[in-house]
């Protein structure tokens, strides 16, 4: 009877023993799918956050440049508004430049109308038809050139008749505008003078017969020695060269030099256009 309990007893040991052993495998594989799918999950959740992190930065990135972008446009809109208030400027400069350039253009066409204008109301006034008598005008100065033949005979500084009545027309042209300067230049050629008890060279000529003409003008043709100056050039200021007589002849002059005052200028030449003499 024993025996038999006691191999009943062993049957059912082994038999519970082979259900607990199957159980075990059964947890075993169901705890190793659990850890596989635990490091699966895992491997996804690491991926998850390491693309979540990527997108973040690039989401800050996104936003700093659509920032830096926004700041872009507003100083874009800035250097637009600039630059077209520069090219509104830059066009107002050129039509300045343009004004100025056609008021220039138009000065120059009527100084040298007025310039005419003014040298023929001078000859006239002068009543001068004489080749050997030249006058023009150059940057607001009056130039009156005689012919010494006209003035002087060779080598001499004694102003001769015909002279005083040339020099009598230029004395109204100087007593008419009595806040003029007028200076009364002496030139000679390059032939050496011989010199004599006065003179010694070609210096000392030109000075004697400049204040020579100025005598004239203030002792018998009334104009104000305070308007006068006498110079002499000697030869240094030939108009040709002195290889021939008759250029030699064309150097020999005086000069007298009307030295307005600018404003007086513009005024006199003015009148002279709104009343031309013919």
């Amino acid at each position: 009877m024993k025996k038999v309990f006691f191999t009943l007893a062993i049957l059912t040991l082994t038999l519970t023993s082979c259900g607990t052993k199957k159980k075990i495998a059964a947890l075993e594989a169901q705890n190793k799918e659990c850890q596989d799918l635990l490091n699966s999950t895992t491997v996804k959740l690491n991926l998850c956050l390491s693309e979540k992190e990527a997108l973040l930065k690039q989401t800050e990135y996104l936003k700093q440049n659509n920032s830096d972008l926004i700041n872009s446009s507003k100083e874009m809109t800035i250097l637009s508004s600039k630059g077209a208030q520069n090219i509104e400027k830059a066009l107002e400069t050129i039509k300045e430049k343009d004004l100025k350039i056609t008021r220039m253009q138009d000065a120059l066409t009527k100084k040298d109308s007025v310039t005419l204008a003014l040298v023929t109301s001078l000859k006239s006034s002068v009543g001068i038809s004489d080749p050997d008598i030249e006058i023009n005008v150059e940057k607001g100065v009056v130039f009156i050139s005689i012919a010494d033949k006209l003035l002087f005979k060779s080598g001499s500084y004694t102003v001769s008749d015909k002279a005083k009545e040339v020099l009598g027309k230029v004395a109204k042209v100087i007593n008419s505008r009595p806040t003029f300067e007028c200076m009364v230049e002496g030139h000679t050629d390059n032939v050496p003078f011989t010199g004599n008890a006065v003179l010694l060279d070609n210096w000392d000529l030109s000075v004697k017969r400049s204040t020579a003409i100025v005598r004239v003008l203030t002792k018998d043709l009334g104009v104000k020695p305070s308007q006068l100056i006498a110079a002499g050039r000697s030869e240094f200021i030939p108009l040709v060269d002195n290889k021939t007589s008759d250029n030699r002849a064309i150097n020999r002059r005086t000069r007298i030099v009307i030295l307005p005052k600018i404003d007086e200028f513009y005024d006199m030449i003015e009148k002279e256009m709104k009343n031309p003499k013919k």
